[in-house]
């Protein structure tokens, strides 16, 4: 089945797609072209703009809906049990990904481009995409329906959250030649622009408010290109917060990339300099 009979399929109501033997094929044309990157969960538009696509997400969610939990096998003397609609993923040398052993999981439906290094023990969820030539590092998580670009390096325990419903929610993006620090979450939608570099710690949710030092700005929801962003903080609010000298999180942009300089400089320099 190609997209446009995919989409057709998945157009009709729950209870219509309840009964519809032919289920099981389109499920499997659906896994397979979400492996092969010619189906995605989310797409950037013309304007820049990232957006779910809708139809695909609602399809993964029929799979769920339509298995049952079965016994996925044992290792080390432990069960694991599942939804038979997303087993695993089985890659071979054709598919050019170095899939390093020590625990990791690559769930069906899920694009790993070839050059990809996945380090143990890492997770990559249904509907993720990870383009071309990226390092998701050990203990690093790719939610559900994530988008991560070309030569992005996810360090040890970055964490990019996942969402599946509701259907219409935008999720996280990570665009070209991004690097993401050891230890940082990455919520709710956020859209980290390419060439962006995450210091180690930075956590960002759909309602973080980072100051951008550079351009004098607060930002919500989205990182801008190249921008270089390391924890910081700010004064917590009230006189109890003033008499114990309370502080929260804010991220903060304390400079932007050029073209000519490498994630790692640019953020050594930065941190050096006390931007944290």
């Amino acid at each position: 089945m190609d997209e446009s009979a995919l989409l057709e399929f998945y157009s009709r109501g729950d209870e219509e797609l309840a009964g519809d033997p032919g289920w099981e094929t389109a499920h499997e044309a659906l896994l397979t072209a979400l492996e092969s990157g010619a189906l995605r969960a989310a797409e950037r538009g013309p304007d820049g703009s990232w957006g779910a696509v809708e139809w695909v997400k609602r399809a993964i969610l029929v799979g769920f809906r339509r298995s049952t939990t079965v016994a996925v096998g044992v290792a080390a003397g432990t069960a694991f049990f599942d939804r038979a609609a997303y087993p695993a993923r089985t890659l071979g040398l054709e598919d050019g990904v170095r899939l390093v052993p020590g625990g990791s999981s690559i769930r069906r439906g899920a694009h790993v481009a070839a050059g990809t290094v996945v380090m143990p023990p890492a997770y990559v969820n249904v509907g993720a995409f990870v383009g071309a030539g990226s390092m998701v590092d050990s203990h690093a998580l790719v939610g559900s329906c994530a988008q991560v670009g070309q030569r992005v390096h996810l360090s040890a325990g970055a964490q990019l959250g996942g969402v599946l419903e509701p259907v219409h929610a935008k999720p996280v993006v990570i665009e070209d030649d991004v690097f993401v620090g050891a230890l940082v979450g990455v919520f709710e939608g956020v859209v980290v622009r390419e060439r962006a570099v995450l210091a180690a710690g930075v956590v960002l949710t759909a309602a973080t408010v980072v100051y951008d030092l550079v351009e004098e700005r607060e930002l919500r929801g989205e990182i801008p290109p190249g921008a270089v962003v390391v924890p910081g903080s700010r004064p917590a609010r009230g006189a109890f917060a003033r008499e114990h000298g309370l502080q929260l999180a804010a991220p903060v942009v304390v400079k932007y990339r050029d073209e000519r300089t490498a994630a790692a400089t640019v953020l050594e320099e930065a941190l050096r300099a006390g931007g944290g």
